[in-house]
């Protein structure tokens, strides 16, 4: 197995494994359970996506797009959150 991602965040590396498995490729959550030693914390390259090493070069465009996808989801958050006239959250 080769590392074809590592992480920021849990959820980000569930993103690419569900990623990777709708193209049929396997894939592995490393460390995924070492996040719960160190609590809140960032995943501090402890999480990592792996693949089989025949499916690495795939693996690694199917990353590139879901990185991508992310990057731009994460932009537009916090151009929201710039956007003072945008409506707010109503919290409880």
């Amino acid at each position: 197995m080769r590392i074809a991602y590592r992480a920021e965040t849990l959820i980000d590396a569930h993103l690419v494994k569900d990623a990777l498995e709708r193209a049929d490729i396997p894939a592995f959550i490393s460390g995924e359970y070492l996040t719960g030693a160190v609590g809140q914390l960032p995943a501090l390259d402890y999480v990592a996506v792996l693949v089989p090493e025949a499916s690495l070069d795939t693996a690694e465009q199917i990353v590139r797009e879901v990185e991508r996808t992310l990057a731009e989801a994460r932009l537009a958050m916090d151009e929201a959150d710039d956007d003072t006239d945008a409506p707010q959250p109503a919290f409880c």
